[in-house]
């Protein structure tokens, strides 16, 4: 069972848990007053790259890695998210090179990937062509042999017999946990996120495992963060809690869960449609769900992009990108890698020109371009526009004062032939991805190929 699994199964039920909460109660809990998060003001449009430094390249190194930056920026993305850079863990590595979530020293740059000079130079690279770069933190866990287990063995989780221990119940034999009750392991945490982002010039975290760290680390290392210079932070979980006071930015395991089951012919547009319901009516406004179609566990664990979704992979793509959501990209999917990426030691990625890549470019400039696209509280929430095929097909309409998106998915194997019952989406259009006009009247009427979808800009 993977990482990923284990935490969307806690998500579940956590989910579950939610469906008993008044409907008082959560809007006690959506008023604004409550949101302490100043999201920077760069995230508004923005869409993230995760990089696998080791797979990246042929070299696998931070310096390597630089001369792709341009090709990422024509690519329309404006975060780079490096995978953890510290160095490895040797004790009880898995594999030739180990996990670089095995962390040895917090303060440290993996001789693998280059040196600090090397990770500076990538991030004024990066600030240059105006992206910005946050780092993978891993807070919950450590290597065997980082030294802070040999000097502050007081920071470490004990089993029942005195004995330090890895996360139970899973094969993560190669780290051991810490314990965050001890107030000055958080000092020490936060002490080395601040260095990232005072010396390097980092400008956020990806938090591994965020939720079995406890949140009130996360709010406090925020606001010590916040005294820097603005973050960005986005949370390994999925939880409502985290956007108050921590976090700009969650995961959407529930999204991508219900998108695979559709793909797979699994499941209707019914848990889709949850989902949805869930993220409107129970998030904070400025929330924003991360929207990826594959990342590092997903390709490694469990399937490449076209294993996981066929040929739904188009439209799940395209939906990742206009639905309510910041959108990620995983390095390959846009050179069509059709291989799972090695975890433990070097498997290089293989560039090639892809019409993925190009759907990529495409997508990112229409959400761009369009304000009511843009994410969190800065663009529009998504409106559903009833159809008469509604387990099937997928309708709604973005819009707020300066533009109007309507967007329909067909998201089944089978042609539909749909009338829809809104007279919201009357108007007439422009197909973004073709350019070609289009008229919507009153109770249209649209035939969708399998897995066909539109995404309309009114004129």
């Amino acid at each position: 069972m993977t990482f990923r699994v284990l935490i969307f199964t806690l998500a579940v039920l956590i989910v579950g848990c939610q469906s008993t909460v008044s409907n008082v109660d959560r809007q006690l809990h959506q008023v604004s007053s409550l949101v302490t998060v100043q999201n920077p003001e760069w995230l508004k449009s923005a869409t993230i790259y995760q990089i696998n430094t080791r797979q990246f390249t042929p070299q696998g190194t931070l310096k390597a890695a630089i001369n792709q930056l341009p090709r990422l920026k024509t690519l329309g993305i404006d975060i780079i998210w490096l995978m953890p850079i510290h160095p490895i863990g040797e004790q009880n590595r898995k594999g030739e090179l180990g996990s670089p979530y095995s962390i040895k020293d917090y303060f440290g740059v993996s001789e693998e990937l280059g040196s600090f000079a090397d990770l500076k130079a990538f991030v004024d690279a990066a600030h240059a062509q105006n992206m910005y770069v946050i780092l993978d933190w891993v807070a919950n866990h450590t290597a065997w042999d980082n030294p802070i287990k040999e000097q502050h063995p007081q920071w470490y989780m004990k089993d029942h017999e005195g004995n330090f221990t890895s996360t139970p119940w899973f094969d993560w034999d190669d780290i051991i946990d810490l314990d965050f009750s001890k107030p000055e392991l958080r000092k020490y945490m936060s002490k080395a996120m601040q260095f990232w982002v005072r010396e390097a010039g980092i400008d956020g975290f990806r938090c591994d495992a965020a939720g079995l760290v406890p949140l009130q680390f996360w709010q406090d290392v925020r606001q010590e963060l916040e005294h820097i210079k603005p973050v960005f932070m986005l949370a390994e979980w999925e939880g409502r809690d985290f956007h108050y006071q921590a976090f700009d930015a969650s995961y959407a395991w529930s999204w991508w869960k219900a998108v695979h089951d559709i793909a797979k012919g699994k499941a209707g547009l019914g848990k889709l449609y949850e989902y949805y319901s869930w993220n409107t009516g129970y998030y904070p406004e400025n929330a924003m769900r991360l929207n990826y179609v594959s990342n590092h566990d997903a390709n490694a664990w469990e399937a490449t992009q076209f294993e996981a979704f066929g040929d739904a992979l188009e439209a799940v793509i395209a939906l990742s990108v206009v639905s309510d959501g910041i959108p990620m990209i995983y390095n390959g999917q846009e050179a069509g890698n059709e291989k799972r990426l090695k975890f433990f030691s070097r498997d290089p990625i293989n560039w090639r020109p892809h019409p993925i890549g190009d759907l990529y470019q495409q997508l990112f400039a229409i959400k761009k371009a369009n304000s009511a696209l843009f994410n969190g509280k800065w663009g529009a929430p998504m409106v559903q526009v009833k159809n008469s095929q509604s387990e099937s097909v997928l309708s709604f309409i973005r819009e707020n004062k300066n533009n109007k998106v309507f967007a329909v998915f067909n998201l089944s194997a089978d042609t539909q032939a749909v009338t829809l019952k809104s007279d919201f989406a009357a108007g007439r259009y422009k197909n973004a991805l073709s350019g070609k006009p289009e008229t919507i009247s009153k109770q249209q009427r649209v035939m969708l190929e399998p897995w066909q979808f539109k995404i309309l800009i009114e004129q």
